[in-house]
C-alpha cells in the first residue's frame, strides 16, 4: 500500500506537471495567461493520479507505469520545446 502511494506521489508529481505543461503550452496565446489556471488544476490532477495508483495490482507495477508515463511526458515536453514547436 505504501509503495503504491509513493508511486502516486513521486512520479505522479512529475506526470501531472508535464501533462499540465503540455496542455498550457499547446493552447493558443501566451503561456503566461494559463499559469494561474494550471496552478489551480495541478493539485486535483495530482490527487487523481495518487488515487489511481491504488488501482494497480502491485507497487512495482504502479512504479513502472507511472515512472514510464512521467518520463515519456517530460521527454515529449522537452522535445517539443527543443524543436521550437512550443514556446
Amino acid at each position: 500500500m505504501w509503495g503504491r502511494a509513493l508511486a502516486g506521489v513521486v512520479p505522479g508529481f512529475f506526470l501531472s506537471a508535464a501533462a499540465l505543461g503540455l496542455l498550457c503550452w499547446s493552447l493558443p496565446g501566451p503561456w503566461q495567461s494559463t499559469l494561474v489556471p494550471s496552478a489551480v488544476a495541478f493539485f486535483p490532477l495530482w490527487i487523481a493520479v495518487i488515487a489511481a495508483s491504488f488501482k494497480f495490482a502491485s507497487s512495482l507495477r504502479a512504479w513502472l507505469w507511472l515512472s514510464t508515463l512521467a518520463i515519456l511526458t517530460q521527454s515529449l515536453l522537452w522535445g517539443l520545446q527543443a524543436l521550437h514547436w512550443l514556446q
